[in-house]
């Protein structure tokens, strides 16, 4: 069953195009990588399925309903989460009301306080970060911040949550450490659509992946047909990534 369809999809910024036509669908349960270029256009695609930026055409369907015109708010209470390549917690507040913020934006009413804080406790438990739950977010070193992040988007509750590079920056035992929490995520039945530039990680994780290429998307597969795509290893990889990609996969 397909939990997102993108149909077409192209964005204009004035007169610069970041997107254009672009289709591709995500199946419930997966995990779908998107990879490319700095300036491919990944990000921008995240912010149209997030509600961030409108289309400037296209279509995009979650669960077979329309959410191109909808704000973000709209579409967290939906069922879409995301993370953001730029770590921002609230600093001033402690690990546990960082999470407990994404408990009240993910729902269009409040529920009962015990529910929110039993669910806190247990989103803190799954990142790792139970045992830091009372220290001001400020002092978290950069996986504890991404942790955070992926916490504080699953309190909404999500059915799709977009991972924007929480593996980048992190040291090769962290890197196996965030990976294992995204296999966790998956198991919960929760679907995730993730940009990562750690071949690695994208390919280890992915069950299928998405390239991008001056806003196009030039190649879409399981990981051992992307890493092998002519396309992709001249857009992207490059021989030495790709030989890292098909080691991975």
């Amino acid at each position: 069953m397909k939990i997102i369809e993108v149909d077409h999809l192209t964005k204009y910024f004035g007169g610069l195009r970041a997107l254009h036509d672009v289709s591709f669908a995500i199946e419930t349960g997966e995990i779908l990588g998107l990879i490319g270029p700095n300036g491919a256009g990944k990000t921008t695609l995240f912010n149209m399925i997030a509600g961030t930026f409108s289309p400037s055409s296209g279509s995009i369907r979650f669960n077979g309903e329309e959410i191109a015109s909808q704000g973000a708010r709209q579409i967290c209470h939906r069922g879409i989460s995301r993370t953001y390549q730029l770590v921002r917690p609230f600093s001033s507040l402690t690990v546990y009301e960082n999470v407990l913020v994404g408990h009240y934006f993910g729902k269009p009413k409040r529920e009962g306080g015990r529910q929110e804080e039993k669910e806190s406790i247990g989103l803190l438990e799954l990142t790792g970060l139970y045992q830091k739950a009372n220290i001001p977010a400020k002092n978290l070193t950069l996986v504890g911040r991404k942790q955070l992040e992926i916490a504080r988007a699953l309190a909404t509750r999500p059915k799709l949550l977009l991972l924007d590079e929480v593996i980048s920056g992190l040291n090769p035992t962290e890197t196996e450490t965030m990976m294992g929490l995204i296999r966790k995520i998956q198991n919960r039945g929760i679907t995730v659509f993730m940009i990562e530039h750690i071949m690695k990680a994208v390919m280890g994780l992915s069950n299928r992946i998405l390239v991008l290429n001056f806003g196009e998307l030039i190649a879409q597969g399981k990981p051992e047909e992307v890493s092998r795509n002519k396309s992709v290893i001249e857009a992207y990889l490059g021989a030495e990534a790709e030989n890292q990609a098909k080691e991975a996969s």
